[in-house]
C-alpha cells in the first residue's frame, strides 16, 4: 500500500454498532500480513507487513453541515475506507456524508463494505426498506457533478452475519481487498500460517512441563476457531449433502422397467439432471446455481456444447441475482461461459465475458493470482480462434510468467502455457522455436502425467501438426497415432477431441499420400462433428475442408470444388469476412479455379485470400507467401509475366527469412519464379531454379508440383532451343 497514506483504512460506523467498530479496528491493527507476500506490488501498492494505523471515529458527530475538518482530512489521509453496514449506518447521515467525502477523492474502488445486520438491497423491496443495510451514497454512483446519481453502484461487501462469511471469513475479505490479493490464496495462507502454529505448540508440548500450558493454548485457540465456525459450517455442510444427494439421485432408476437392462449412457443421466434442477431447488437458488455451473462443465467436457451454454448462462444469472457480479462464483460461471461460448464459436461473446471476468478477477484477486492466469489463457484461445496471434501473445506470456511464479517451473499449468506458447509462435511464422517449445510441454506432460492422459494426447497432437507442417511426417504420423490411441481410450468415440485426432490421422496420410486412408479418416470426423456440432460449425469446416484437398489430390476436381465452395460459404457465415480460415478457402479454390481456366473468378479469390493473410500475420509470413506464389502462377497462365516473377520474387524471399533453402515452400516460390523468367527468355536462371525445385518439391502436399514443374523446364528447354532435353525430360515424367 502506497506510503502517500497516513492510515491503512477509515472505518465510517453508526454508534449503535461500536461494538462492532472496536472488534474490527482491533483485528484490522493486530493483523499479521503473511512474510511471503510482504513488500509484493498490488494495485493497492506495496503489501506492508502490518495494517496500522487504522483511524476510528468514535462517536457520531454533533449537528453540522458538514463533517468537521479532521474527519475530512482524516479521510484524504486514508488508503481505503470500511463502512459497517447495518440498518442503523444506512440511516446514518454521517456514515452517508463519509462515504460521499471519500468517493469524491476518486476513491469509490477502495470503498469494502462489512455487513453486520440487516439486509443489502432490501430498500428495493417493498415493505423490507427498514432492513436497508446500504446507506444511499454505497447504492449509487457520483454523477460529473460530483453529487449521488441515479446510477446503482456495485459495492464490494464481506459479510461478517453467521449465515454470511462469518467473522473470520469476513475479516480476511476485508484484508485482501485493503492488500490488493486473492482472498483464496490469502486463506490458504492463514489456514498454513494457524497449522504451523498448531504444531509448533505441538513440538513444545513434548518438552517438561509445557505440556500443559501447550494444549491448553491449543484447545482455546481451537475453541475460539471453532465458535466462528460452527455457523457457517453447518450451512456449508447443508448445501453439500443436498448437493450429494442430488447427483447420487441421478444415478437411480426409479422405475425398474425404466432401463429394461440397458446401459443408461452419461448423456441421459445429465439430462435427466439437468432437467430436475429448475422444478426441484427452485427455492435454494444457491445450490441450484451450483448444480449448473457443474453440469454444464460436464456437459462440455462431453462435447455437448449447447447444453453447456445453457445450464452455465442459466448459473450466472441466478449468481448475479444472488451476490452481484464481484463475487468469485459470478467470475466463475462467467469464466466457465466464456470458455464454452469459444468452442460454440461465438467469439464476440466469448471475448467480451472473459475480459470482464479478467478485469474483475485482477481487482479481487491480484494481478499475480491463478485466476487471473486462467482467464488469460482462455482469452488467448478466444483471440487465437479468431485470427488474431499477435494479440494472443502478450495474454500467453502474462499466463505462463504468472503461473512460473506460483507453481515454479513443472506444473501442469506451466506445461500448457508453454504448449499455448509454442501454438502461438507456429501461428506467427516461427516454426523452429515453436517446435522447441512444443517438445518441451509433451516432455513434461509425459513426466507430470504418465503415458495416458487428454492434455498430453492434445499436446502430442498439436506437435505432431507442427512436425506435419515442416515436412517431418514421419514423427508426424507416429505421434498423431499415439494421440488418436490415446483419445479413443479416454474418450467415448462420438467426442470432439476423437474428430480431431481422426483429422490429425487424415492429415498426414494425405500428406503421404494415402488419399483413401485420408478420406476415409476424414470422414469419421465429420460424421462425429455433424452429429455434436451441426453442419454450420467452424469445426466442421475444417473437416469438409480436408476433405475437398484430398478430394482434388485424388482427381476428384469437381467434387473438390463443390465442397471447398461450401467450406467458403460456411466460414464466411460462421467466422466472418476476414477471419484465417476465410482465406485458406478462398486461395484454395482460387488454386484450383485457375488450372480450370476460370482466371476471372479465381482472381478474385486469390486477392481476397492474399488481402486477408496480409493483413493477419503481415507482410512476410509464409501463408501470405504461399498466396503470392498461387497468384504469380495464375499471372503466368494469364501471360502477365513481369508482374508475376514480382510476386514470385517477392514470396521466395519472404520464404528463405523463415525457413531452410531445401523446403518445398522455397521451391514452390522458385518454379513459379523460374517459370517467369523462362517466359521472359532468361534461360539459364530459368534452368537452375527449376532443376533445384524438382527434389525438395517431391515433399509438397499440393498435388502435381512436381509434375508442374517437369513441364515447366521441358517448355523451358524447348523454348531455349534444346529439344533433346525437353524430350529428355517428357520421357522422365
Amino acid at each position: 500500500m502506497a506510503d502517500k497514506y497516513k492510515y491503512r483504512a477509515f472505518i465510517s460506523y453508526s454508534h449503535s454498532d461500536e461494538k462492532w467498530a472496536a472488534w474490527l479496528h482491533k483485528s484490522l491493527e493486530t493483523y499479521k500480513v503473511p512474510k511471503n507476500i510482504v513488500g509484493r506490488e498490488t494495485r493497492m501498492g506495496e503489501i506492508p507487513a502490518r495494517l496500522m494505523p487504522v483511524f476510528r471515529d468514535r462517536d457520531e458527530l454533533p449537528s453540522a453541515t458538514n463533517l468537521g475538518e479532521l474527519l475530512t482530512e482524516s479521510l484524504r489521509a486514508s488508503a481505503t475506507q470500511i463502512v459497517i453496514c447495518s440498518p442503523a449506518a444506512a440511516k446514518s447521515r454521517w456514515v452517508n456524508e463519509e462515504i460521499i467525502t471519500f468517493k469524491r477523492l476518486g476513491r469509490s474502488d477502495r470503498i469494502f463494505c462489512l455487513i453486520v445486520d440487516g439486509e443489502p438491497w432490501a430498500s428495493n423491496t417493498r415493505g423490507q426498506e427498514d432492513r436497508e443495510c446500504f446507506p444511499q451514497a454505497l447504492r449509487f454512483e457520483l454523477g460529473d457533478d460530483k453529487e449521488l446519481s441515479d446510477v446503482q453502484a456495485e459495492p464490494i461487501a464481506a459479510d461478517a452475519r453467521i449465515e454470511g462469511d462469518g467473522k473470520t471469513n469476513a475479516r480476511l475479505k476485508l484484508i485482501s481487498g485493503m492488500l490488493g490479493v486473492g482472498f483464496d490464496a490469502l486463506k490458504q495462507r492463514e489456514a498454513s500460517r494457524r497449522h504451523r502454529r498448531m504444531l509448533v505448540f505441538s513440538t513444545a508440548s513434548l518438552i517438561g512441563m509445557a505440556i500443559t500450558s501447550g494444549l491448553a493454548i491449543t484447545a482455546y485457540l481451537a475453541r475460539i476457531e471453532a465458535e466462528e465456525q460452527r455457523n457457517r459450517a453447518q450451512i456449508e455442510a447443508e448445501t453439500a449433502r443436498q448437493t450429494t444427494q442430488f447427483m447420487v439421485g441421478l444415478f437411480e432408476v426409479s422405475d425398474p422397467s425404466e432401463s429394461l437392462g440397458n446401459t443408461i449412457t452419461a448423456r441421459e443421466i445429465l439430462d435427466k439432471g439437468a432437467a430436475r434442477i429448475e422444478g426441484e431447488l427452485a427455492d435454494q437458488p444457491e445450490i441450484q446455481a451450483t448444480l449448473m455451473d457443474t453440469m454444464g462443465t460436464v456437459y462440455k467436457s462431453l462435447g455437448l456444447y449447447e447444453p453447456a451454454v445453457s445450464l452455465v448462462g442459466q448459473a450466472l444469472e441466478k449468481r448475479v441475482e444472488l451476490f452481484g457480479r464481484k463475487h468469485s462464483e459470478v467470475l466463475s460461471s462467467l469464466h466457465h461461459l466464456g470458455e464454452v461460448q469459444t468452442l460454440t464459436a461465438d467469439y464476440e461473446n466469448a471475448e467480451k465475458n472473459l475480459r470482464e471476468a479478467l478485469q474483475t478477477r485482477r481487482e479481487l484477486f491480484g494481478d499475480a493470482s491463478t485466476e487471473v492466469a486462467d482467464t488469460l489463457s482462455d482469452l488467448a484461445a478466444v483471440l487465437t480462434r479468431q485470427g488474431q496471434f499477435a494479440d494472443a501473445e502478450a495474454p500467453i506470456r502474462e499466463s505462463l510468467a504468472i503461473r512460473r511464479a506460483l507453481y515454479g517451473d513443472k506444473h501442469p499449468d506451466v506445461a500448457e502455457s508453454i504448449e499455448a506458447l509454442g501454438l502461438n509462435i507456429f501461428d506467427q511464422g516461427d516454426f523452429e522455436r515453436a517446435v522447441s517449445e512444443l517438445r518441451n510441454s509433451v516432455a513434461m506432460r509425459r513426466e507430470l502425467h504418465g503415458e495416458r492422459h487428454p492434455q498430453l494426447a492434445a499436446a502430442i497432437g498439436n506437435l505432431a501438426l507442427v512436425l506435419a507442417d515442416m515436412g517431418e511426417l514421419e514423427e508426424a504420423e507416429s505421434l498423431y497415432r499415439e494421440a488418436l490411441a490415446m483419445q479413443r481410450e479416454l474418450h467415448h468415440e462420438a467426442h470432439p477431441e476423437v474428430a480431431s485426432a481422426l483429422n490429425n490421422v487424415g492429415l498426414v496420410r494425405a500428406q503421404r499420400g494415402d488419399f483413401l486412408g485420408a478420406e476415409a479418416a476424414y470422414q469419421d470426423s465429420l460424421k462425429i462433428s455433424r452429429e455434436l456440432l451441426g453442419d454450420e460449425h467452424p469445426k466442421t469446416a475444417n473437416t469438409m475442408f480436408n476433405i475437398a484437398l484430398v478430394r482434388y489430390d485424388r482427381g476428384d476436381a469437381e467434387g473438390a470444388v463443390e465442397m471447398m465452395r461450401e467450406t467458403l460459404r460456411i466460414r464466411r457465415r460462421t467466422l466472418g469476412a476476414n477471419h484465417p480460415d476465410v482465406a485458406s478457402s478462398a486461395l484454395n479454390l482460387g488454386l484450383w479455379l485457375t488450372e480450370a481456366g476460370e482466371y476471372s473468378a479465381a482472381e478474385r479469390l486469390l486477392d481476397d485470400g492474399i488481402e486477408i493473410r496480409e493483413a493477419v500475420f503481415g507482410f512476410d509470413h509464409p501463408r501470405v507467401a504461399v498466396g503470392r506464389i498461387a497468384k504469380a502462377n495464375l499471372l503466368i497462365s494469364t501471360e502477365r509475366y513481369e508482374e508475376a516473377l514480382s510476386l514470385a520474387q517477392s514470396a521466395k524471399a519472404s520464404l528463405l527469412s523463415t525457413l531452410p533453402e531445401d523446403h518445398w515452400l522455397v521451391a514452390y516460390a522458385a518454379s513459379a519464379e523460374g517459370a517467369a523468367l523462362a517466359e521472359l527468355g532468361s534461360y539459364p536462371e530459368a534452368e537452375s531454379l527449376l532443376l533445384a525445385s524438382l527434389e525438395p518439391l517431391k515433399l509438397a502436399p499440393i498435388p502435381g508440383a512436381v509434375e508442374q514443374n517437369r513441364i515447366r523446364l521441358a517448355e523451358l528447354y524447348a523454348g531455349w532451343g534444346k529439344p533433346g532435353e525437353a524430350a529428355r525430360i517428357r520421357a522422365a515424367n
